[in-house]
């Protein structure tokens, strides 16, 4: 029997999926489907709508955390700071907690997500034990991984929002110890993929224990794996919130120690190293930084009003310099391919340095939307910034070439950013008929925009 306190949530949830059903009725027919939300994790550019979007204020939070059974009901606009600041207390967590505090359950669900536990744990919908969902049509329906919804349950992960949105999703949880001891391995490039699949194949490393890994390449001779290891004790625990920056400390050190909690948002300070954009990692701009304000979120919303704004496009034009690419993109590689991409990347794109982190799925089986083939271990490369558009190229030449380059390889490219594949391509890449037979049944009058329109035309 559900606590009091269960109870209430239960309650106010059910009110606040009312609100959002309502909110969906107003929506005219034939008029754009957004959700009414004040931060996105998304890097494709979003046409501003002067249309009401989708009431979602409602759903922000845990419904409740079940520690014997290890699982919760959570909300889908639930970031997951808001998630692991409930689970933790518990000595849990999400299986795989995407790195950054403000990405939702239910974008992570929809979209995809992935972290240093994804080599054991696959990615985040392989967690979801049950989930219910506003359909195109307006109804809500609990899709389970059998049952009368288990087709919708299977093809709504990287769905992107085309067949609804996750209003509550029941999770499993893991367990993690109070602290992460951390041990950053120098390695070539061609030693990272052998050293991957023992850890894939063991768990472990050098016998000792890995429970969570990935990587950074900062260029062809400096790769490093950091190998992350439950414990119940720390000899020191290190603050990377403050002036110390984390992604150098991989270069500096050898071992180290972090809290759960930070370990667990380790990246988010400095966004990677995106931050050295915005000047957030000069001494003397760091110290003067609200520490509030050095967050992922924070530099996200600084990039949309540049994108908007094109204050430093315009300077840098000013000072003579060329036009630049915006390149943020997270690709698949098959781990026996990682080397030879790498080097393939740093001759051709350049950016320095980039992040590796070793995935597997979870289960026996593909997913339709994303098939990466069940036993084959991946590696998400990482890497977010700009490159100079050459004389003669295009904007969006390089991020072309990428996906070329990712298809050579066997491999696979998120959808959270710039896209750029033809109609044919994309819809073999991403098994768009598959999606589409699902959505006939469960948004026949089309109402939801589809994935090649989200992810390359930007509507």
């Amino acid at each position: 029997m559900p606590s009091t306190s269960d109870a209430a949530a239960t309650l106010a949830h059910d009110q606040a999926v009312g609100r959002l059903r309502a909110s969906y009725e107003r929506i005219g027919v034939g008029e754009p489907v957004r959700l009414a939300k004040r931060s996105s994790n998304l890097f494709r550019p979003r046409t501003e709508l002067s249309t009401p979007g989708l009431d979602v204020s409602g759903l922000t939070g845990v419904i409740s955390v079940d520690p014997v059974a290890r699982t919760a009901d959570v909300q889908g606009m639930c970031t997951y700071e808001d998630l692991v600041a409930a689970t933790l207390p518990h000595g849990l967590t999400p299986m795989v907690v995407p790195q950054l505090k403000t990405i939702t359950l239910g974008g992570a669900v929809t979209g995809l997500g992935i972290e240093s536990s994804s080599f054991r744990a696959g990615l985040p919908h392989e967690s979801v034990l049950e989930m219910d969902i506003l359909t195109g049509a307006g109804e809500v329906y609990t899709a389970r991984p059998s049952g009368r919804h288990a087709l919708l349950f299977r093809v709504f992960p990287n769905s992107y929002g085309t067949l609804g949105y996750a209003t509550r999703l029941r999770i499993s949880l893991d367990r993690i110890s109070p602290y992460v001891a951390l041990r950053h391995v120098r390695l070539s490039l061609d030693e990272l993929a052998p050293a991957i699949d023992e850890i894939v194949a063991s768990g472990s490393y050098r016998d000792e224990p890995v429970h969570f890994v990935d990587g950074v390449a900062f260029d062809p001779s400096e790769a490093y794996l950091t190998l992350g290891r439950n414990s119940d004790a720390a000899v020191r625990t290190s603050d990377y919130t403050g002036q110390q920056i984390y992604y150098r400390s991989i270069q500096q050190r050898q071992t180290d120690f972090l809290t759960a909690h930070d370990y667990l948002w380790r990246w988010d300070t400095d966004w990677f190293w995106c931050s050295a954009a915005f000047g957030a990692q000069k001494p003397l701009v760091r110290r003067l930084w609200p520490r509030r304000w050095r967050r992922s979120d924070v530099f996200h919303k600084l990039v949309g009003f540049e994108n908007r704004h094109h204050v430093a496009a315009r300077l840098n034009a000013r000072r003579g310099g060329a036009p630049r690419e915006r390149v943020v993109q997270d690709v698949e590689i098959p781990v026996a391919s990682l080397a030879a991409f790498l080097r393939w990347f740093d001759v051709e794109v350049g950016m320095r340095p980039v992040w590796l982190c070793p995935l597997r799925l979870r289960g026996s089986d593909s997913w339709p939307l994303y098939p990466l083939e069940p036993g084959a271990t991946y590696v998400n490369v990482g890497f977010w910034g700009t490159v100079p558009i050459a004389p003669g190229a295009a904007d969006g030449d390089v991020n072309r070439s990428i996906e070329d380059a990712v298809a050579r390889f066997g491999g696979h490219k998120s959808l959270y950013s710039d896209a750029y594949y033809d109609r044919d391509t994309f819809d073999r890449l991403y098994n768009v008929p598959a999606l589409t037979e699902v959505k006939q049944r469960y948004d026949p009058d089309a109402r939801l925009t589809g994935l090649y329109e989200k992810a390359v035309t930007r509507r």
